[in-house]
């Protein structure tokens, strides 16, 4: 029989009478242990770990406040329940200043306490978790996790750390791809702000119609679909971090708006009249030149010199070739752990065809890569005739030399015809009778070939 882990309470009262009741009311439920002072209780607690404490708030020697007052000093976060005479209501409502979860009167309620206890635990499984995701959350954006070896990428990590303890403004430069709100996180999380909210808004996916409501948020009947009152991205964000991707999408009208929440820490729904004022750390990012943008009059001068205060630029992943290796080994390594399987590894000829290529969509288009490959390569071994087609396409030459001087001429035979049939696929997205029309071949020789080189059609669809 599997005996149940059992919470564990600490039952603190000098009364024996008073701590036997309560020990008959939760033996069967709970794991207890009593003490009949204050200096014992805290010895207990420097042994053990308990889950919830009843602690009484008159007692000789050290009371019941000065007990709570040395729990907290070490375990602000275990639940006190204080155990209280009626006129020692008062006292008892200091207690939960001090940090008390509640307080009981004596003579006890039986159904009462036992739900006080329940719902106790209850909040501190909760805040326990809510800890543990946090924790979680930080270690996804660790600083040690931008990954590379490059100068460019170490200048970011240098930057990064630098910059999160201010609270200066930030604008990322970047493509697409880069990894430019990963960058946003990572300083979010590193800052003092850590426990606050992040909340990111992708300007460029929000119509100029809808930016401003998403922003600053509206009132009831501010418009024909504004049923009830809604927060928008700079008040949620209230001590956090407000992250603004491509900021260079918005109007010149909208820039003005936020220049003045900027200067003026606070801002008005949409079809409000109260000026709400507002806390936030402005992480912004950009692919666009700004300096350029703000040359031709499309971006606001004032407000590209207030948020680019510390600007960070991530490069693009055909200036890092070197990081490739080690980001597609990191992308391999997270998705066999999240699919329990075993790791697959890149051949040498085909990471040279990857970092050849040239990666328009940058470390996201890497990662989306290695996911493919990761699901559709039959082998453990990712090899040069398993890459997209459009890596091969680029790189058709360097794979033609590779595999020339690597073999045999039967062998070089063999794997160029088995390349160009995998183009040929990729090409018409493994429709046989196209492919076969291409290659001025018969359906049934182009399925020979096909089972020949170990191609199945519908990988290509």
């Amino acid at each position: 029989m599997i005996n149940k882990i059992k919470k564990k309470l600490l039952i603190v009262d000098d009364e024996m009478s008073s701590r036997e009741s309560l020990r008959m009311v939760f033996n069967d439920m709970y794991d207890i242990v009593m003490a009949g002072n204050g200096e014992d209780a805290i010895i207990c607690l420097k042994e053990k770990d308990f889950d919830l404490v009843m602690l009484d708030i008159v007692m000789p020697g050290m009371s019941g406040l000065d007990t709570l007052a040395k729990i907290k000093q070490t375990q602000r976060s275990l639940p006190v329940i204080i155990l209280t005479a009626t006129r020692m209501v008062d006292t008892a409502v200091n207690a939960m200043k001090a940090g008390a979860y509640d307080y009981i009167i004596k003579p006890f309620n039986i159904e009462e306490l036992k739900l006080v206890v329940k719902k106790s635990l209850k909040d501190k499984e909760l805040y326990e978790e809510v800890k543990h995701l946090r924790s979680e959350v930080k270690r996804s954006y660790r600083i040690e996790d931008i990954i590379g070896t490059s100068r460019d990428v170490k200048d970011v990590n240098t930057l990064i750390k630098q910059a999160a303890q201010t609270k200066a403004t930030i604008l990322i430069h970047g493509e697409s791809g880069t990894g430019k709100e990963l960058v946003a996180k990572a300083i979010h999380y590193h800052s003092p702000r850590t426990n606050k909210p992040f909340i990111a808004i992708n300007c460029a996916a929000i119509p100029d119609t809808l930016i401003e409501s998403e922003l600053f948020g509206h009132e009831k009947g501010a418009f024909t679909d504004a049923f009830r009152q809604r927060p928008g991205k700079f008040e949620l964000a209230h001590e956090g971090t407000l992250f603004l991707d491509e900021i260079g999408e918005l109007s010149v009208m909208t820039q003005a708006k936020i220049l003045r929440v900027l200067q003026e820490k606070e801002f008005t729904r949409v079809g409000g009249s109260d000026n709400i004022s507002v806390d936030i750390r402005l992480v912004t990012a950009t692919n666009k030149d700004l300096q350029k943008e703000v040359n031709e009059n499309r971006f606001r001068a004032d407000l590209f010199y207030r948020i680019n205060v510390v600007p960070i630029f991530i490069p693009p992943l055909r200036m890092r070739k070197n990081d490739i290796p080690l980001l597609a080994e990191h992308f391999l390594e997270k998705i066999s752990s999240e699919e329990h399987k075993e790791k697959k590894i890149i051949s040498p000829e085909a990471m040279e065809i990857m970092k050849s290529y040239h990666w328009p969509g940058n470390i996201r288009e890497l990662e989306n890569a290695m996911e493919r490959l990761a699901t559709i390569c039959p082998d453990n071994v990712i090899k040069a005739g398993d890459l997209p087609h459009e890596f091969k396409m680029e790189n058709s030459d360097a794979i033609i030399n590779q595999e020339l001087t690597a073999s045999t001429f039967k062998d070089a035979k063999e794997k160029f015809e088995k390349q160009y049939f995998i183009e040929l696929l990729n090409k018409h997205n493994g429709n046989i009778s196209h492919a076969a029309q291409e290659a001025d071949m018969d359906r049934k020789n182009f399925f020979l070939k096909l089972k020949k080189f170990n191609l199945d059609k519908t990988e290509f669809m």
